[in-house]
């Protein structure tokens, strides 16, 4: 077991953050990539444009910390103050770095083709004794500094700009300050069993985990990840010793398990699709496009989606899709037999291999007492013919919306694998 832990602080710099008007997705990305290699974040401070709270979070976490990561604040308006206050609390002077100033200049005569303000020139300004890290996404660069054994890193709050740096610079040159671990993690998918259910299905296997292996529950809407992460000195044996208990996991859960790997449902989907070069379109009422936005979301998607209408209206579930105004008129739009209809219509009119349909009730208004606020038909199609299940959620909007999505994308996986593909 290897005990060289190195610890990570990511200070967050920024009015917006606190008050909620920005979602700070840059510390949980932080932290993925410093996982990876061994590196623990043990706090996260969020702070705002405050010069005092500033330089404080930066004496707290050199404390605790061999490595701290600041985002945000490297602007060129008045309330971006970390770059003065970098180069007072590190003992520098502000000096126009030549490469960020060129870098500035290329970005507003190739990209932004606006004239370059004195205010933009700034931007190439930094503390003497940092190392500049040329910004190829934007006009900030970000800043290295080292003092008495500790590492601060000063980058941007835009997420593509910090990617980019991190990805450039910080990522690959931290393995050659530190000593650190091996780190191995396997991921799974599961979906339509919840968390303590799933706890309860492994928990033999999981008391019967080496020390140095630990198992994680990551639920989400409809599903739960499942990760082995193995640690110690030899990345060879811990390799061969997650992946032996990963395989005994896949066996554990086999009947839950929607891929062996850390991908997103739609991902897992597209997968399936791609194998046997098969196609997929949708029919959505409730979810208003939701569904498709997911399967686009992912590159490479024309290749198994053909399309979607989004048939809000019962006059669209007819026109477009060939419900009939006999099966409406009966039964009502959140039914099995509009659903159904609904999904061999879109399946036709898109030429798939298969296709979703699905129609509800999100809420907070619309329930009845036959059919209440997240009231679900999802139906799929294929080519042995179509089918419908019933689902009944009890949460906000949003939550119900994201669920159906999931048991959406999980009956199809049922289906295609109930035909084999």
């Amino acid at each position: 077991m290897n005990n060289n832990k190195v610890n990570a602080s990511i200070i967050t710099i920024g009015d917006e953050l606190l008050i909620g008007q920005t979602i700070d997705t840059n510390s949980a990305w932080m932290g993925q990539q410093l996982n990876k290699l061994g590196i623990w974040v043990k706090r996260r401070v969020a702070v705002g444009d405050v010069y005092d709270d500033i330089w404080k979070a930066l004496d707290e976490e050199s404390q605790h910390s061999d490595l701290i990561l600041l985002t945000g604040g490297l602007g060129p308006t008045a309330d971006d103050i970390t770059k003065p206050l970098l180069c007072k609390y590190f003992g520098g002077q502000l000096v126009t770095n030549a490469d960020a100033l060129e870098n500035v200049k290329l970005i507003f005569s190739k990209y932004l083709n606006r004239p370059l303000l004195q205010v933009n020139i700034n931007q190439a300004e930094v503390p003497s004794v940092c190392t500049v890290l040329l910004n190829k996404q934007g006009t900030a660069p970000g800043m290295w500094f080292e003092r008495n054994g500790k590492y601060f890193v000063s980058l941007p709050g835009v997420p593509n700009e910090m990617k980019g740096l991190m990805i450039d610079y910080v990522l690959p040159k931290l393995p050659t300050l530190f000593t650190l671990p091996a780190v191995v993690h396997r991921t799974l998918l599961t979906a339509g069993i919840g968390e303590s259910f799933l706890a309860e299905k492994i928990k033999d296997f999981e008391s019967a985990l080496p020390t140095y292996i630990k198992l994680a529950y990551l639920p989400n809407y409809g599903m739960v990840r499942l990760r082995l992460t193995g640690i110690g000195d030899s990345l060879y044996e811990v390799t061969t010793e997650v992946e032996k208990l990963f395989a005994e996991l896949q066996v554990q859960v086999q009947d839950v398990m929607v891929i062996n790997d850390d991908v997103t449902m739609q991902e897992a989907i597209g997968k399936m699709l791609l194998q046997k070069q098969k196609t997929v379109s949708t029919a959505e009422s409730c979810t208003g496009g939701y569904v498709a936005h997911l399967i686009t979301s992912i590159a490479g998607s024309s290749a198994y989606f053909n399309g979607s209408v989004v048939s809000y209206l019962n006059e669209v579930k007819a026109a477009m899709l060939g419900v009939k105004e006999e099966t409406l008129q009966r039964f009502g739009a959140v039914s099995e037999a509009t659903v159904l209809e609904m999904a061999s219509g879109v399946k036709a009119a898109m030429k798939t291999d298969y296709s979703i349909a699905i129609s509800g009730i999100m809420g907070p208004d619309g329930g009845t007492d036959d059919k209440p606020v997240g009231t679900v038909w999802i139906a799929v199609a294929g080519n042995s013919g179509v089918a419908a299940k019933k689902f009944n959620f009890s949460f906000d909007r949003k939550r119900n919306i994201e669920l159906t999505a999931t048991y959406a994308f999980n009956f199809l996986r049922e289906v295609m694998l109930q035909n084999d593909y």
